[in-house]
């Protein structure tokens, strides 16, 4: 295998390229790349670039992954090196403090704190932290964001200041749009470019890893990235390769055509119940087959979009013409002739007819698609459109519970079980696509047409992913119509579609309160996870945007929105769901000139610098940060506090209690939750002990910077069950030996005092949604050593061994309460100071009787670097030494 042959130059657009051809790598004993998936070819060159014969990429690494097999008996290893690394502001505020913390460590070693600098380029979008406070107003964008900017101007001077301290560090700042629309429309190139350091113009395949889980939209354009801990991505972009087993691919043959009146929303819930079903945790999932190009790009990243909630570690689209025409349409038009010439000379180029091997495959008609809804509770709940209502009814009872008159902005409405009290269109997964937006615009002009009025109990926002939507909903003119309804532009970010619904009106809040109300919302995002999209919320519907104004319109969601009114008319005749749809006709006729390059060159040519808000921040500089000790947003954190002392940190675990003793499909949010903070709980105690008022708690999402908070916050979630706790739900655990029913961090603080280390036992998909890192440094902090489920999600398992806590899981066919545990044990484990990736370790459990249970788990520690990760106390902890002892 010549690997010198494979390195070209060729000529384009007036420029000289390199580039490594893995056509070269054919033959002597190697198969074609034909029969390789795409998203492996893309591994095949990441891998001979990066070629070194070293200890990272060695020529029997890259010999491996050109022989990519769809099975492997055990996992096999590589070091694979991202282009670039995405952030937002939530999991990437941690970040920064982080690496100015690594600063500070650094400096104390007697080092150069500068040697602690990004060596890939990062990109971090300001685009969590906007709460909808205001809508249904004119000028609602205007006092959300000033809100935004009062809560939140700590984090973002610090961000400020990373963007000047930092080397390749570019911040998009607020109110910009949502990270992975303004990737995908924006950032992302396809075929991407860099100096290398003998001068020359390296071109190869665009790749990321993200510190978001919705990353994976970006696969929608041909381009590899999934989301990652935001400990992960620190280490990426320190230099640091990522290390992954090598992974199945399932492919994912796709048939037929949309028909009228479907929606790729409609699509992508089908997909999801149906990989669901077919478990790709931690594979890649590669579309392909005569249906892929009858879809259009936009649609393509909403299935991409959603990989996580389907379980993907990416749902992957390769490059083909229509990947060119998107780029062209936003204004990428010299990217689009590179790619093309690359992508066809790399085989990276899908004409349509390919059948590469697969892992495992499935086929989808999409001709048989229904409109439908995911709910209540989980994205992959699909459930047709016929039968949402009795979908609700059977969650939630069919008795008819109180209603109580309210009265909202001046109007007369009423609430009870089944009443929409949120209807947002919102989350880059549908904002993202014009044909739906524009559809809710067509539903809305008509809607006006014929009278109809949004219920007044109903909160309506408008959250697009970029202000490119906001241009062509203008111009089409249907901006106008969705605001006459109350969708008026609330924010540009994620919003309801994290948590940051905002508050309701007080006179719904307490109804709802009142009586114990099992009200619903309906958005159009990615997740509706218990409690998720606002705490008083018990059911949470996906649904399309056009779907999400009907909703708003009837103001219920108990009912069969496909045979009943959703109102009526000026003449008090009813209107029904087939008055109001646009045909595909009218969708078309609508973008018509209204979704054009210059749209996009207008809104991306000034993105970074920012509104009057962002412009104005002042920011001290310097190489290392200026810590505010009285600050309750930005503080040091504890990770790296005696970092250049010896420690043993496998060793077996002895004398363990259980701190939380959990059910199946345990999110992160339940692990760290993102929304608003109970005065009562220790996170509220502690913010009003340094003086905040609850009025301004903001959110934990927002606090992620201070290290006090988010401990106090971890396993905090008001929804969670731990069965120590008895009946309760929300952050209760029992402190034995005594059973003292207490707050988990209280109880995690009185074992740490005592010398008790700690364990959590956890069910089937322990980990499942965002990549919240905190989820992992929480339970860190709370001084957890191990986690033993029946199964984990890939990046919650991940970000678990990046802060150092083991993650185990219970033999096949076994869980904690088939073992007959409790709790109330004490639990030693056995075999880990000898840890190797997969190894069986022996646990001991002592009841409170004195009597003993032996049972065995399986470390779940993929690779030998993981087990280098551990021994040093986590991912980070590792990069540091390394990076002191190189210097």
């Amino acid at each position: 295998m010549d690997f010198a042959a494979a390195k070209k130059n060729f000529e384009l657009q007036g420029k000289t390229y390199t580039m490594y051809d893995i056509k070269e790598l054919e033959g002597a004993g190697v198969g074609t790349i034909d029969r390789l998936p795409f998203s492996v070819r893309i591994l095949v060159e990441n891998l001979l670039r990066k070629y070194d014969n070293g200890a990272t990429v060695t020529g029997d690494a890259v010999k491996e992954i050109v022989n990519w097999k769809p099975r492997y008996d055990r996992p096999m290893e590589i070091a694979y090196y991202p282009g670039r690394v995405l952030m937002q502001d939530f999991t990437g505020v941690p970040g920064i403090v982080d690496l100015a913390a690594m600063r500070d460590a650094m400096k104390e070693l007697g080092k150069q704190p500068s040697l602690i600098n990004p060596i890939v380029p990062v990109d971090m979008v300001v685009d969590h932290s906007v709460q909808i406070d205001a809508y249904g107003e004119p000028d609602a964008l205007e006092q959300n964001v000033s809100r935004e900017y009062e809560r939140n101007a700590e984090r973002y001077r610090l961000l400020k200041w990373a963007q000047k301290a930092f080397h390749n560090i570019r911040i998009v700042p607020p109110n910009s749009g949502i990270c992975h629309q303004v990737n995908l429309e924006y950032l992302g190139q396809v075929a991407m470019t860099q100096t290398n350091e003998a001068g020359e113009l390296e071109v190869f395949p665009d790749s990321l890893v993200g510190t978001d889980s919705h990353t994976t939209m970006i696969n929608g354009i041909g381009v590899m990235g999934w989301g990652v801990g935001g400990i992960e991505a620190e280490a990426v972009m320190l230099g640091q390769p990522y290390y992954m087993p090598i992974p199945e691919v399932v492919g994912v043959k796709l048939h037929g055509k949309l028909q009228e009146g479907v929606t790729a929303t409609d699509l992508v819930l089908r997909i999801t119940e149906l990989l669901r079903k077919h478990k790709v945790v931690e594979k890649f999932v590669e579309f392909y087959g005569p249906g892929v190009k009858e879809l259009s790009v936009v649609d393509r990243a909403t299935i991409a979009n959603m990989a996580p909630e389907y379980g993907a570690t990416m749902g992957f689209f390769p490059v083909d013409e229509k990947t060119l025409d998107y780029l062209r349409l936003t204004n990428r038009s010299e990217a689009a002739e590179l790619t093309e010439y690359y992508a066809k000379e790399q085989k990276l180029f899908y004409y349509g007819d390919e059948e590469p091997e697969y892992s495992s495959a499935l086929e989808v008609d999409i001709s048989t698609i229904v409109p439908s809804m995911a709910g209540p509770s989980r994205p992959q709940d699909r459930v047709d459109l016929s039968v949402v209502g009795e979908r609700f009814r059977e969650s939630f009872g069919g008795e008819q519970a109180r209603s109580f008159e309210v009265t909202v902005k001046g109007k007369n409405s009423t609430v009870e079980n089944g009443s929409v009290v949120i209807a947002s269109i919102t989350s880059c997964t549908n904002t993202s696509n014009p044909s739906v937006m524009i559809a809710a615009g067509l539903v809305a002009k008509k809607a006006v047409a014929k009278g109809l009025k949004v219920k007044p109990h109903v909160k309506t926002t408008l959250a697009p992913g970029s202000k490119v939507v906001t241009r062509y909903l203008n111009s089409s003119g249907l901006l106008h119509h969705l605001e006459a309804l109350g969708f008026h532009v609330a924010a540009y970010g994620c919003a309801t579609c994290i948590g940051n619904s905002g508050p309701l009106d007080p006179a719904v809040e307490n109804a709802i309160k009142e009586g114990d109300l099992s009200v619903a919302s309906v958005l159009s995002g990615n997740r509706n996870f218990e409690a998720r999209v606002h705490q008083n919320v018990k059911a949470n519907f996906l649904a399309s945007p056009p779907l999400v104004v009907l909703y708003a319109l009837t103001g219920r969601v108990d009912v069969d929105i496909t045979v009943e009114p959703v109102g009526q008319d000026r003449n008090g005749q009813p209107v029904y769901l087939k008055d109001l749809w646009p045909s595909n006709e009218e969708i078309q006729d609508a973008m018509e000139g209204t979704v054009s390059p210059q749209v996009f060159a207008q809104e991306y040519g000034t993105i970074l610098d920012g509104d009057h808000h962002w412009r104005s921040l002042e920011v001290a500089q310097g190489e290392t940060f200026q810590w505010d000790e009285n600050s309750t947003y930005i503080r040091r954190p504890s990770f790296f506090d005696g970092i250049g002392e010896q420690k043993e940190m496998l060793s077996d675990l002895e004398g363990a209690r259980t701190l939380l003793a959990l059910g199946d499909s345990v999110t992160t949010d339940h692990i760290s939750p993102a929304g608003s903070i109970p005065a009562e709980y220790p996170a509220g105690k502690y913010l009003v002990s340094h003086g905040v008022n609850p009025e301004d708690f903001n959110s934990y999402g927002s606090r992620r910077g201070n290290h006090e908070v988010m401990v106090r916050g971890t396993f905090a979630n008001v929804r969670i069950k731990n069965a120590l706790a008895a009946d309760k739900t929300g952050s209760w655990t029992c402190k034995y030996p005594k059973g003292k029913l207490t707050y988990v961090y209280d109880a995690a603080m009185e074992y740490a005092w005592e010398g008790i280390p700690l364990v959590v036992l956890g069910g089937k998909e322990y980990g499942t949604g965002s990549s919240r890192d905190w989820a992992a440094k929480g339970t860190f902090l709370l001084g957890v050593r191990g986690v033993i489920t029946e199964s984990f999600e890939r990046i919650h398992r991940s970000n678990l061994v990046g802060m150092g806590v083991l993650p185990m899981v219970f033999k096949e066919g076994e869980s904690w309460k088939s073992l007959g545990l409790t709790g109330e044990e004490i639990l030693s484990v056995y075999g880990i100071g000898t840890l190797e990736p997969g190894k069986e370790l022996r646990v001991v459990a002592v009841k409170p009787d004195g009597s003993q249970k032996e049972f065995f788990v399986n470390v779940r520690v993929n690779t030998d670097i993981e087990v280098q990760y551990l021994k040093s106390g986590g991912i980070l902890a590792y990069v540091l030494q390394r990076l002191a002892a190189r210097s």
